[in-house]
C-alpha cells in the first residue's frame, strides 16, 4: 500500500549515506598517509594536517553511524516480509558488517585520542585497522547490494528460500566484483574532489600558504588518479 512512499524514504536515506560512506573508504588511508609523510620526514607540516584531518573523520564516522543507524531500521520496518524471507541468504554480510564497525569505532577512538599518549609508530599502526575496517565493512554491504541485483545462493521451495549458500550468494554473485572495483574507485573519487574543494575556496579566499597548498595537493592528486580508472571501468 506504501510501496512508493517507502521506496522514497529508503532513497533518501542512502542519498545522505553514501557520501559519507565515500569518506569512510577512502579518507582513513589518505589520513594515514599523511602520517606516513610525517614520520618518514619529520615535517611538522603534515603532524597537522594529519590531526586536523582526525577530526574530520571523528564528525564524518559519527555521522555515518547516524545515517547507517537508520538504514538498518529501515531494513527491518520498511520491507519486513523481504528481510523475513531472505534474511538468512544476505544475512551473513550484514553481521561482518557490523563487527567491521565496530572494530572501526574502537580503533577510531584509540587513533584520535592517541595523538600525544601513544609513540608515533604505535599510534600509525593503530590507524591501519581503522582502512582495513572500513573496507571490509562496506565490502560486505556491497555484496549484498550485488545480490539484490542478481539474487544467487538459495532455492525458493513454498515461498521460502531453502538450501541457502550465503558464501555463493554475496561473493561468488558476477555482480559482485565490478561493483566492488566501482565503488572503492568512485569513494576515492568523491573524497579527493570534495576535500580538495574546501582548500580550492580557501585559496579563493587569498589563504595559499604551504599548508593550503600541501592539504590540497594530495587528495586532488589521488582524484586525478582514481578519475581514469573509473572511466575505464564505468
Amino acid at each position: 500500500r506504501y510501496l512508493l512512499q517507502a521506496r522514497q524514504m529508503q532513497a533518501l536515506s542512502f542519498a545522505v549515506h553514501i557520501p559519507l560512506v565515500c569518506f569512510g573508504i577512502a579518507f582513513p588511508a589518505m589520513l594515514l598517509f599523511v602520517e606516513w609523510l610525517y614520520l618518514r620526514t619529520g615535517d611538522g607540516l603534515y603532524r597537522t594536517l594529519a590531526q586536523r584531518w582526525t577530526r574530520v573523520m571523528v564528525a564524518l564516522f559519527a555521522a555515518g553511524t547516524v545515517t547507517g543507524t537508520i538504514l538498518s531500521f529501515e531494513m527491518g520496518l520498511l520491507w519486513p516480509a523481504f528481510t523475513g524471507t531472505f534474511g538468512s541468504v544476505f544475512g551473513l554480510g550484514f553481521a561482518i558488517e557490523g563487527f567491521s564497525f565496530f572494530m572501526e569505532a574502537i580503533f577510531i577512538g584509540i587513533y584520535a585520542y592517541g595523538w600525544s599518549r601513544l609513540s608515533r609508530r604505535a599510534h600509525f599502526l593503530s590507524g591501519i585497522p581503522i582502512v582495513i575496517t572500513g573496507f571490509t565493512g562496506s565490502l560486505m554491504v556491497i555484496s549484498v547490494n550485488g545480490w539484490m541485483n542478481h539474487p544467487t545462493g538459495f532455492v525458493m521451495q513454498n515461498g521460502r528460500a531453502t538450501h541457502v549458500n550465503p558464501f555463493h550468494a554475496l561473493f561468488v554473485n558476477p555482480y559482485f566484483w565490478h561493483e566492488l572495483v566501482h565503488m572503492y574507485v568512485a569513494g576515492y573519487i568523491v573524497t579527493g574532489f570534495v576535500l580538495a574543494a574546501v582548500y580550492a575556496v580557501a585559496r579563493l579566499r587569498g589563504r595559499w600558504t604551504r599548508y593550503e597548498r600541501t592539504a590540497f595537493a594530495i587528495p586532488m592528486t589521488v582524484a586525478a588518479l582514481a578519475s581514469p580508472v573509473q572511466v575505464l571501468i564505468g
